[in-house]
């Protein structure tokens, strides 16, 4: 079912709480995407990253392959933060030295090595490069594929674009208004305006990033072609997150694709696990009964470790046969 309901979908963002096998399920899922002919980009957000471990392969920001089938396959990348921070700083300081007198070199420096370690520069940053992926992305593949940290954070980032393009809106119309003054006074004083050029390129910069923005926003808003794939287990304080998870995202008008209920225990395996799955249904009831409408995907609890492309290869078998 689960491939089924996301076999239309341009981006999907997987997510729920810490521990209930989101990057299991992510990587599954794209693995089993490539073999139906797909290109997929799989990236992981969180910055406890799992994606390596699970594909048993040394990852980073930058693009790798992973998986490939007869004719789809599957590029993975671990958003550093740190990367796309020292990226931005080093387009930023170019344009600084080349705008400003050499006498304000030295201080510019040492102001853009502060705003480096600046609280939300990491979020920032984060953000940044999730937006490129999916600029990127949606040209490049058939799939762009989140595999999230934490459902908290995740929510927060996904409600960042449309402050931030407000934000920028807001910032670009006082450049406006500023700009308005400085000519009105030159048509009074007369003058050359020296600063003309900076402005020129804090305008392109700030319409970049509002504009990066709103494409982002209106992507994840977008039903028919995003969504998000919650993942969780049987369980009073998974289930009670996902329930907070499904209001959130319906506020911020992103698509819940389905639920998908990790780890269910076996029914005719013991009296133990039988009294588990007994435990398993009555919190799955919470579930349903708040949220009948979104579809519900639910995979077994497997013997093996799920790392490396066989252990992976079983759980894309299961999510095609639900």
């Amino acid at each position: 079912m689960l491939l089924t309901l996301a076999g239309e979908r341009r981006v999907l963002f997987v997510g729920g709480k810490g521990g209930v096998g989101k990057t299991s399920v992510a990587s599954a899922l794209a693995l089993a995407r490539a073999r139906n002919g797909d290109r997929v980009l799989l990236v992981s957000t969180d910055p406890a990253h799992n994606l390596g471990h699970i594909w048993d392969m040394a990852l980073s920001d930058a693009v790798a392959r992973v998986f490939t089938a007869s004719d789809g396959h599957v590029d993975a990348v671990e958003i550093d933060p740190q990367v796309t921070i020292e990226r931005h700083f080093k387009a930023v300081s170019a344009t600084m030295m080349k705008l400003l007198p050499e006498r304000l070199h030295r201080s510019a420096k040492v102001h853009l090595e502060l705003a480096k370690t600046a609280p939300g520069s990491h979020e920032s940053a984060v953000l940044e490069r999730i937006a490129e992926l999916i600029d990127h992305g949606v040209d490049a593949y058939d799939l762009v594929l989140f595999d999230t940290a934490p459902s908290g954070h995740t929510l927060h980032l996904l409600s960042l674009p449309e402050k931030l393009t407000g934000w920028t809106e807001s910032l670009l119309a006082s450049r406006s208004r500023s700009e308005r003054f400085a000519a009105a006074a030159r048509g009074i004083v007369g003058g050359e305006n020296p600063e003309a050029a900076a402005d020129s390129e804090l305008r392109r910069t700030l319409v970049a990033r509002r504009d990066r923005f709103a494409r982002m926003r209106k992507t994840i808003t977008d039903g028919t072609a995003t969504g998000f794939v919650i993942v969780t287990l049987a369980e009073k304080m998974p289930v009670a997150e996902s329930l907070e998870i499904v209001r959130q995202l319906r506020d911020l008008e992103i698509d819940v694709v389905s639920i998908v209920v990790n780890r269910r225990s076996p029914v005719d395996a013991g009296s133990f696990l039988a009294k588990r799955r007994e435990l398993e249904d009555t919190c799955l009831h919470v579930l349903r009964e708040y949220f009948d409408a979104v579809p519900m995907t639910e995979l077994p609890l497997l013997a093996r470790d799920l790392t490396g492309q066989e252990a992976l290869e079983e759980l894309a078998a299961l999510l095609r046969a639900t």
